[in-house]
């Protein structure tokens, strides 16, 4: 055996592996790379990220269902350099899609993406970072973010940057931040408008636009608008508008140059620097559509105010508004319109419009499809006709009031409200005012006084109050249905709705069965309501309520159970007792359908001579009392003839199929002509009063002593014409045994209709009265008083004497009863006088 060999040393192993090339074919792999901890995966992996999602929607949404987004907001912050450039391109192209938007805001990203906006940063870095926020910005959660990170102030430095990616991502941020009023305020006093100013330089239009339409949303701030002007940013607009190469700017130049002269103060500065008529010039020299429109619109801006009125009338802007109706595009006309409502508050440029045939222009364009244009030009009708008289015949020669009134069916809410205030400017004419009526512009009204627009509810009220002042047009809002929804105008709590609805309702309660018919629509209770309310009541509110008793009569009696003289008692008059407050007075027609019951019956005023409903025949078999005495003829009620008998004994009807009628009062016609022909002869006023209250008194059964009132049959003989008549309404002429209250009610009803002046006056406990008023002294006017007396007519005790309602007269305040001072025979306090008292309170209100 020999000897063994010495080993030789084995080389050591090396612990380092050698580079290994990585290529990924599917982007699951790639994203998993994303988390690598070697840079130059890193690197490869956010490169590969960003050529793939720059292919489509579909690529970034597939890197979002895998998981792509959260390691790259990780890696935007990464140390190395390449990195976080690779990961901002990728995350900036990927942020571009909505859905990968959404995902974003998730991660909390976007403090990282504003700490790499340092000027040290890679401008590669600048463009997608901002290119991110650009997307990220249109949301309002991010832009509140953005914000509160301090994004604002690198953004504005990056507004200066060399790479024009950079500063059109910058603006594109910036844009979408003012959109809110704190970062409006925040880029003014970060002194950011001269840099926004310096990008309308750019070569870019993309630019130059988002620029423009930056500063048209930070002028709007006063302050910064100021700051704006001190930057003599003015002027450069009107260089870009003065510049026919920058033709495609010219619009939104515009736009701001309309907020710089929105205020009285910097439209006079500009108007000093030339500014106004370089505008004018401006309007009159393009021929591009849009520009024009938007130059007029600049005029409509300025004619927010009183001066810049006046200056603008001074630059004859009315003229080339005139001739801008007439212009092809619909655009411009609607613009033009809007200008000349602006200037319709200037007194001098109504006349101006009217002068150069602006009217007709306006109302021609109301025949057109368009309804912006339509709706403008019925504002700029009703602005034109507001208080100018030539102005609203200038339309009606136009035809415009035909168009207007069927503008009114119209579904847009504002033309109908412009309309409706045009043809209540109109109206204020009478022959115009008929012209409309013929138009069927009441029955045109009604649906817009059920809209749920306020202006609409304004305008047709107002219009209605011009429209709805004779017998005719009140009738026709009647039948047309009109009345219900204008007295539910009275629930609203806008005032100024209150106040036109009021307006309405006083002058549609001119006549008695349109105030009756709103009565039963409830308008007494709302008004009732209303006016004791502190909030809501006003003067319109009580004008509509006195309008609306003034015509309704017997209501006004109910209520405030006084009759003035000028109060003419009419047919179709009753006495339904004392009303309660926010108690409804029903109908002389709804109380005469009630069944018969133990109430104090309704006293009814009717000379009418046509047949109308006659006594059930059981009155006729039955007669009362005061049928078979002396007057007992004239009491009882007109028989059937006898043809007419046998018609109803051969064709019966029943009562409900026939329409309802007033009863016949044959008895009060006869006393009528009485009054007429014993009354009126006598030649003293005092001797007037004396007899017709004598005549009342024999006619409701004579005088009556004071100790015996308790024994006057009054009670009786009402519940006996109840029960004969069928019927709670009882017409006044049928009454033989009256109280104090069916006695007055007589006397001023005769004395009504032979123009004899006196009031009805309601005491308690059955009692009324009425007062007259008479010069003291001798028939000789020479003798009078200069100042009438008040006297009261004693009906009831002593017939025709006047008794001195002041001084000579007191009243008992149980009764209410006018009894003389000396009370010797009367004896106000005597058991008897007690007894009657107890005995007429059955018949309380």
């Amino acid at each position: 055996m020999g000897k063994k060999g010495k080993k030789e040393c084995e080389t050591p192993c090396k612990e380092t592996f050698e580079p290994l090339p990585v290529e990924g074919k599917t982007p699951a792999t790639v994203v998993l790379l994303l988390s690598s901890p070697e840079e130059d995966i890193l690197v490869k992996a956010c490169e590969a990220i960003h050529t793939f999602a720059e292919k489509g929607d579909e690529n970034k949404l597939s890197l979002l269902g895998l998981g792509a987004l959260e390691p790259l907001s990780k890696l935007i912050s990464h140390n190395n350099k390449l990195v976080r450039r690779n990961a901002f391109m990728a995350l900036g192209i990927m942020a571009a899609n909505g859905d990968v938007k959404s995902a974003l805001k998730k991660f909390d990203v976007i403090p990282s993406i504003i700490d790499k906006l340092s000027l040290e940063e890679d401008t590669v870095v600048h463009e997608f970072a901002t290119l991110c926020l650009a997307s990220l910005s249109v949301d309002c959660v991010c832009k509140v973010q953005i914000f509160d990170s301090k994004g604002l102030p690198p953004l504005i430095q990056l507004l200066s940057s060399p790479d024009p990616d950079v500063q059109k991502n910058s603006i594109d941020v910036i844009f979408n931040l003012v959109q809110d009023h704190q970062s409006r305020l925040a880029l003014h006093e970060l002194a950011g408008i001269p840099p926004v100013l310096e990008l309308l330089k750019s070569d870019f239009p993309v630019i130059q636009h988002l620029a423009l339409k930056t500063l048209r949303s930070v002028t709007t701030d006063k302050d910064t608008c100021k700051a704006f002007r001190e930057e003599q940013g003015f002027e450069k607009l009107m260089d870009i508008l003065s510049n026919t190469d920058l033709s495609d700017l010219h619009t939104e130049a515009l736009q701001v140059v309309a907020n710089c002269v929105g205020d009285s103060e910097g439209f006079q500065l500009i108007h000093k620097d030339g500014g106004l008529t370089r505008l004018m010039e401006f309007v009159l020299t393009s021929t591009v559509p849009e520009i024009q429109s938007s130059a007029v619109k600049c005029i409509t801006r300025v004619a927010q105010s009183s001066e810049n009125r006046k200056l603008l009338h001074e630059q004859n802007v009315e003229k080339v508004l005139v001739e801008l109706l007439s212009a092809v595009d619909i655009g411009v006309k609607a613009a033009a319109c809007q200008a000349v409502s602006a200037m319709s508050f200037h007194l001098a440029s109504k006349d101006c419009f009217r002068d150069l045939g602006g009217i007709p222009a306006v109302v021609q364009l109301l025949n057109g499809e368009d309804l912006a244009l339509k709706e403008a030009a019925t504002q700029a009708l009703s602005n034109l006709t507001h208080s100018n008289q030539l102005n609203a015949h200038a339309v009606y020669e136009a035809g415009g009031h035909e168009i207007l009134v069927q503008q009114l069916y119209a579904s847009c809410p504002r033309m109908v409200a412009n309309s409706a205030a045009t043809l209540g400017n109109m109206a204020g004419q009478e022959v115009i005012r008929c012209s409309i009526l013929s138009c069927g512009a009441i029955q045109a009204l009604v649906e817009p006084l059920k809209s749920t627009d306020t202006q609409v509810l304004v305008n047709a009220t107002l219009c209605l109050v011009e429209l709805a002042c004779d017998t005719d047009a009140r009738a026709e809002l009647r039948s047309a249905g009109g009345l219900e929804p204008l007295v539910n105008l009275l629930r609203t709590y806008h005032r100024e709705l209150l106040h036109s609805a009021c307006l309405a309702i006083n002058v549609c309660a001119s006549d008695m069965p349109t105030a009756v018919e709103m009565c039963k629509f409830g308008a007494l209770e709302m008004l009732q309501e209303i006016n004791q309310s502190v909030n809501r009541r006003s003067s319109f509110s009580k004008l509509a309520m006195i309008s609306l008793l003034n015509s309704n009569l017997s209501v006004k009696y109910s209520l405030t159970g006084h009759l003035a003289a000028a109060d003419i008692i009419t047919d179709g008059f009753y006495d339904a007792g004392k009303a309660r407050p926010g108690q409804r007075i029903l109908t002389l027609e709804e109380l005469s359908k009630q069944p018969v019951d133990e109430h104090r019956p309704i006293i009814a005023v009717n000379t009418a001579t046509e047949e109308t409903v006659d006594v059930p025949e059981e009155r006729q078999s039955n007669p009362s009392e005061a049928d078979t005495s002396s007057k007992g003829d004239r009491r009882t009620p007109r028989k059937k003839k006898e043809d007419d008998k046998q018609k109803d004994e051969t064709q019966p009807e029943s009562p409900t199929e026939k329409p309802w009628k007033m009863m016949d009062d044959e008895s009060l016609r006869v006393l009528v002509e009485k009054v007429k022909e014993s009354i009126l002869p006598l030649s003293d006023e005092r001797e007037q009063y004396a007899a017709l209250a004598r005549l009342v008194s024999d006619a409701m059964g004579g005088a009556v002593e004071m100790e015996k009132l308790h024994e006057f049959p009054w009670v009786l003989h009402l519940s006996e014409l109840k029960f004969q008549l069928q019927c709670n309404v009882v017409p006044i002429g049928l009454i033989s045994k009256g109280f104090y209250c069916h006695r007055a009610l007589l006397f001023k009803c005769l004395a009504d209709c032979i123009g004899m002046s006196c009031t009805l006056v309601r005491g308690e406990y059955s009692r009324a009265w009425n007062e007259v008023l008479l010069f003291n002294g001798n028939i000789s006017r020479n003798e009078r008083s200069s100042q009438p007396c008040r006297y009261i007519v004693d009906l009831m005790h002593l017939p025709g004497s006047l008794l001195k309602a002041a001084g000579g007269v007191i009243f008992d305040r149980v009764t209410q009863l006018p009894a003389r001072i000396s009370r010797g025979r009367t004896g106000a306090n005597s058991p008897q006088h007690e007894q009657s008292r107890r005995s007429e309170r059955t018949w309380l209100h």
